[in-house]
Parts: C-alpha cells; structure tokens; sequence
C-alpha cells in the first residue's frame, strides 16, 4: 500500500469552516457544548460565533474524552480502532449537568462515526438515568435535546450509526483521507507551508 493521501487543515481554515457552519447551528439554539477531545478548540471557536449578542453570555464548555485508536495502559491490540475507550466523563453526576440543556457534541471528524455514537448514547443514558429520579410530570419538559457538529465528515462507509431524530452539521465533506490537524503538528510553519502547496496543487489540477 502507498501513502494515504493527506488533507493538512490549517488554523484559518478550520476557523472558517466553523464560522460558515455557525448561521445553520445557530437555529438549534444550544445552551451547552460538550467537546470530545480534540474537538475542543473547535468548540471554543464555535461558542464565539453562538455568543448571544444581546446577553453577551458565553455557552458553558465541558469535555469528554473518548479513543478509539490512540493506545493506552491497560488496552489491548484488539481494542485499538475497534472499541471506544472512555478516558473523561462530566464528573460524578453527569445527568444533572446535562439535564434540560440544548447540548451540541462538537469533534474534529466524523470517521467510523464509532466515537460519536458511543458520545451520544452514553450521555443520552446519563440523563435517562437522571430523569427518573423526577416526577413523571416533569420528565419530559425536563429532556435534554442534543445535536452533533464535526468539522469534517469523510465520505465513507459509517460502522457506527446516529438516529436520525438528532440534528447532525458537518463542517465540510472531504474523501476517506488522512486529516493532518494543525494542532498535531510539532512544526506549525512547516503544516502551513505544505497546506498552502497543498491548495496550489490542488487549484493547477482543476
């Protein structure tokens, strides 16, 4: 096999994208971004473009981390790229964080689509959880809507699956490619200067 063909993301673009993506995510009205892992810094820039201007409030961040290929004490060979590993949780009573909040999960890229399922499900559990503990009057004015946002999406076959009930804006839609993100990079210049190669190469093509 030869390398996989690599999309390098800069800073500015991801900027962009989240700014582009914020008019339609806007409409869902969260009032809680829940970040997992590296989805954090495009959480923090996507609250800037949600702020409300009147209020001027910002929309609480909380962070989850979950891996699906990174290795970690205690996982196997067989657990790497297959199961998701919980590292990260809302602390010891994550449905009364979650309860009667508008949440939008927000992660760099929609790969298998595994992490974002397990994301959405385990905290849907969370507040099932919570909810139960409340009269049955007040259970369903009290149920939390969640909706997903990830910058990127690949084109690709899904191993996990979203209900279709959940809002889902993806930021851009690119092949089955190997995203480098400007925040892995150990040299941001050299990551800048290759991703500007990158789209003349790209532009010459067309």
């Amino acid at each position: 096999m030869g390398e996989p063909e690599h999309l390098r993301a800069t800073y500015n673009d991801i900027h962009n994208i989240i700014k582009a993506s914020a008019e339609k995510i806007a409409q869902f009205k969260p009032n809680m971004l829940i970040a997992i892992g590296f989805g954090f810094f495009p959480a923090r820039v996507m609250r800037t473009f949600l702020k409300d201007p009147s209020t001027k409030r910002n929309i609480p961040i909380q962070a989850i981390g979950l891996s699906l290929y990174e290795s970690l004490p205690g996982t196997t060979t067989e657990q790497l790229g297959s199961e998701v590993i919980r590292t990260q949780w809302l602390g010891p009573d994550p449905g009364k964080t979650l309860l009667g909040r508008r949440a939008l999960i927000v992660d760099e890229v929609d790969d298998s689509r595994k992490t974002l399922q397990y994301a959405l499900l385990e905290l849907q559990k969370d507040v099932e959880f919570e909810l139960q503990a409340l009269p049955e009057s007040e259970r369903e004015a009290n149920r939390t809507e969640f909706a997903i946002f990830v910058v990127h999406n690949k084109l690709k076959p899904k191993l996990g699956e979203l209900p279709p009930d959940v809002p889902y804006f993806a930021g851009a839609e690119v092949g089955d490619v190997w995203l480098d993100y400007p925040w892995e990079a150990a040299d941001i210049e050299e990551h800048d200067r290759l991703a500007a190669q990158d789209k003349i190469e790209a532009s010459a093509k067309q």
